[in-house]
């Protein structure tokens, strides 16, 4: 076995008048405006599922978490910790995330966020490395229209980590 590294993208548009919070990595960040979706709409913890859905060969997002959201269960960060039981052979040694938005301002709240994601994923915390652009508003995510998540995650066999 080698080392494995998975893709994964998630995007929601903004949604007006609700009270839901606008959650990115699994931390609040103060904004007016949440993301539309039937869970807490965090898009870097879906790309981070998709990434994981990638190396494990399971669909994650599509099988447990729409069952789990249907149970009233709309926590990101417990899909994050399902997808993490499909890697069974394999421990993730770096996640790389892109966050694509114009608003709200995410850099003030990166330490956290890769606090919260390391704790998440039981990395280091320099095992988390986020970005941000607004892409120079060519997309509509740089336009304010929403918010993108690109997630890499690498790992290594469980076997190699010994």
């Amino acid at each position: 076995m080698s080392f494995k590294a998975g893709l994964g993208q998630d995007s929601h548009r903004f949604e007006e008048g609700t009270n839901k919070p606008l959650i990115l990595g699994g931390i609040k960040i103060p904004s007016r405006l949440p993301l539309r979706g039937n869970s807490d709409s965090d898009v870097v913890l879906h790309a981070l599922c998709n990434a994981i859905s990638s190396i494990s060969g399971k669909n994650i997002l599509g099988r447990y978490a729409d069952r789990l959201c249907k149970e009233g269960i709309t926590d990101s960060k417990i899909y994050v910790k399902e997808a993490l039981k499909t890697l069974k052979d394999y421990r993730i040694t770096h996640v790389s995330i892109a966050i694509e938005c114009l608003r709200p301002k995410i850099s003030p709240h990166l330490g956290k966020m890769r606090s919260k994601i390391a704790e998440i994923l039981e990395v280091k915390k320099n095992d988390v490395g986020i970005t941000v652009t607004t892409g120079e508003g060519l997309s509509e995510f740089g336009q304010g229209k929403g918010i993108q998540a690109l997630v890499v995650v690498t790992t290594i066999p469980l076997s190699s980590s010994k």
